[in-house]
Formats: C-alpha cells, structure tokens, sequence
C-alpha cells in the first residue's frame, strides 16, 4: 500500500515556511556537526554477497539524509579525470567574465556603500557562482577542443547510473522494476529530462555577504553530483543542523529531489541544501538531473500492495515547474499545495 509520513498537509497558512526560513537564512545557524557525516556506499556491493545491507543502506540514505555518496559506482576513474581537467580549463576561459557578472557587481556595490550603511543586508537574490547548463539539444562551449568528447561520455555514464539508482529505489519502495522510470516519461511517451549543470564557485572576498547558491530543494528527480574532492562548501539541513557533505575522492553525490518525495509518497525526501562561499579555491561542482518530461504525469507511487491514502497531489510536472521557477527558495509545501489546486 501507499504509505507516508502522517505529519504532512499542504496548508499554506502554516508556519512551516517562517519557520524554515528562521533556520535556512539566519547566518548564526552555521553549525556543522563533525559527528555526522553523510552516508558512503560501496555501490559495487550490489552484485555479491552483501546486496541486501547494500540497499538498506540507500534506503537509509534515501529517508533519513535526503543524499549519500556513491563509490564503486562504474564510472571509469580515467573518465573522472578527464572531466576535471575540462571543466577546469573551461572556467579558466570563462573567469574574466565572472569578475563582470551580476553577483560581483552587486557585491562591489554593497561594499562601497557599507560604510555609509550600518545595517547593511547581505545579498539575497543572487549566487556567487559561474555556471551554464548542457542538454542534449543545446549549445556547448567549444573550448578546449576536449569538452564535448568527454562531457557527452561523462553524460551517458551518468544517465546509465541515475537508471540503476532508480531501480534500486523502485526495488526498495516495493515498486514494479522501472516503475519510477516510466513515470517520468509518461510510460514511454516523452523523453525524460537530462541535463547538466557545470558550476564553478570562485573565490569570494566577502563571505558575510553571499552565499554560493542558496538554500533550496531541487525540483527533479534524481540528482548526481560529482563535486570538487578539494574544496568544500556543500551542506545539507539535517535536525536543524547544516551539515557539510564531505568531499570523497571520485564519489558521486546522489540527492532525492521533489518528485521523489512524491512518487514515494514522503518516504524519501528531498532536503535543503547550499553551497558556502570559500575565501580561497575555487570550488568545481558538475550537477546531473534526471528529471521527469515536463508533460509526465506526477502522483504517489503504488507498490505491489493495495493503495492507500496519497499524501501528495497529482499533477503534470510542467505546472510545478512553473511554481517553483517562482518560488526555488521558498519551502517546497506550498508549492503543492500550489499544484494540487491546479
């Protein structure tokens, strides 16, 4: 049967949202507890001997963090190697236009006038980040002459591993084999959205004053993250507490995002989460989303058993997408609330 978490409702006069916001935009909150630390799973287990506390570890991962990393995941190292030194390289190219963009302009201009501001807020409605997005269908920076050949086969590695770790999901969930899958393409309908978000997070001069990327749920799927194992900044919130996700040589980050929470009717959740400016290095982030086909079709899953009450909406993924375009920052309740009325 359908199950869930009995405490959710989708009021949106509820208190939920200034409650969050309490925690996620006040400064004094920067906690980071060294006894907790995001899960690490050998996703190799899998194939032997230890499956089943392999997949109860990522069930774990799934209901209680919202994220874990993966290792042993089949992504060739060399690969891994090679879409740093592109990424890398690209930004280079790109740098000199960071240092004219909005979030440097906006920051240089609040200095200037701080002395003349005691009060002075921090920056609200922007990221210190330099990013841009690929798609299948969409234009790609042509330097180095490396970047496409190795950022297509990075993608399709990663497209390959968002599948399994579906699977495993549905497995877990008690789900027919694919059934996350066919959900998000309307039972093979529409194509699934996959894209790739290559951020870099430069040094920052005043890290009161802005963060990397705010804090936010993501909309989609699933998403897997393969971020610098140099540079930190990454958190998530955890009991009211931020807590860093700690760099993993060649991990690959997996986080739940909304339509998850839903499909699993608030079994897996999606958890809020910031990238932290740093005052040296420049952190490398690679972010791939598989996300539901705008036209598909999103409501709790049923597993094998008889359905229960459904904790969450149904709704075409477009129209929450038009919600959250609007309200990325804010609590995610409302915006189903928003798309049940719809």
């Amino acid at each position: 049967s359908i199950k869930g978490p009995s405490w959710l409702h989708f009021s949106s006069s509820d208190p939920f949202e200034k409650q969050y916001r309490s925690i996620i935009f006040n400064q004094s909150i920067i906690s980071s507890s060294l006894e907790m630390a995001i899960p690490v799973i050998d996703f190799s287990k899998l194939e032997g001997k230890e499956r089943a506390e392999t997949l109860a570890r990522i069930a774990n991962g799934c209901q209680e963090w919202g994220f874990f990393q993966l290792v042993n995941h089949g992504i060739p190292v060399e690969l891994l190697e090679r879409v740093k030194k592109v990424c890398s390289e690209c930004y280079r190219l790109r740098a000199e236009g960071f240092k004219a963009s909005k979030p440097v302009q906006l920051l240089n201009k609040l200095v200037e006038e701080e002395s003349d501001a005691a009060d002075a807020k921090p920056l609200d409605n922007v990221d210190w980040e330099d990013v841009f997005l690929l798609q299948d269908d969409n234009e790609w920076p042509a330097n180095p002459p490396e970047f496409r050949e190795t950022m297509k086969e990075y993608r399709e590695e990663l497209r390959k591993l968002a599948e399994k770790v579906m699977e495993v999901m549905d497995e877990n969930l008690g789900f027919e084999k694919g059934s996350i899958r066919n959900s998000f393409s309307g039972n093979g309908e529409h194509q699934p959205f996959f894209g790739t978000k290559v951020s870099h997070y430069p040094p920052c001069p005043r890290l009161d004053m802005v963060n990397g990327l705010r804090a936010h749920t993501d909309a989609g799927g699933v998403i897997l993250l393969f971020q610098d194992d140099q540079v930190g900044g990454l958190q998530i919130l955890k009991d009211g507490q931020w807590i860093d996700v700690q760099p993993v040589a060649n991990a690959i980050v997996i986080n739940t995002g909304d339509q998850i929470e839903v499909l699993s009717n608030g079994w897996y959740k999606s958890v809020w989460h910031r990238v932290l400016t740093t005052s040296d290095g420049n952190r490398r982030s690679i972010a791939s989303f598989y996300n539901p086909s705008l036209k598909a079709t999103i409501a709790p899953g049923t597993n094998k058993g008889d359905a229960a009450t459904a904790l969450y909406p149904e709704y075409v993924f477009g129209d929450y997408m038009d919600v959250y375009a609007k309200q990325k920052f804010l609590a995610k309740e409302p915006r189903f609330a928003a798309v049940r009325s719809v």
